[in-house]
C-alpha cells in the first residue's frame, strides 16, 4: 500500500510542477490583495461573478468589493488600462490557458474607468 502511494505521489508531483510551469505569465495590473485568496478566485471567480450578477440585476444589492467593476479596475494593466488588450492581458491570458470563452466584455467595459474617462473626452 506504501508503495502505492509513493509511486502516485512520485507521478503527480510532476504533473503539478508541469502544470505551473506552463500556466501563463500574466500582467496583473496593480494587483494586491483579492477579496478572496488566489487559488479560490481561480477555481470560483466565475460563480461569484454570476451570484453578485444575479444580486445585483434582480435584488438591486451592490458590494463595490465584489463588482465586476472592481476586478477591472484592481486587475487591468498598467500599461493600457485594460485587461483585454493583449495576450498577456489578465483575464484574456488565463481564458486562452483554460480554452474558456470570455463573453464579460460584451456588455462590460475591459479598460480602468480612467481610461474610458480619457476616451469619452477626446
Amino acid at each position: 500500500m506504501r508503495l502505492l502511494g509513493s509511486l502516485l505521489l512520485c507521478l503527480c508531483i510532476p504533473a503539478a510542477l508541469a502544470a505551473e510551469a506552463n500556466a501563463p505569465k500574466l500582467d496583473v495590473g496593480k494587483g494586491g490583495e483579492c477579496v478572496k485568496d488566489t487559488q479560490w478566485m481561480r477555481k470560483n471567480h466565475m460563480h461569484m461573478l454570476k451570484h453578485q450578477r444575479n444580486e445585483t440585476v434582480r435584488k438591486g444589492v451592490r458590494v463595490e468589493a465584489e463588482a465586476f467593476k472592481a476586478c477591472v479596475e484592481c486587475h487591468a494593466s498598467t500599461s493600457d488600462n485594460s485587461v483585454t488588450a493583449r495576450e498577456d492581458s489578465f483575464c484574456v491570458g488565463c481564458h486562452r490557458y483554460a480554452a474558456v470563452k470570455i463573453d464579460c466584455f460584451e456588455c462590460h467595459a475591459s479598460k480602468r474607468k480612467e481610461a474610458l474617462a480619457k476616451k469619452e473626452t477626446k
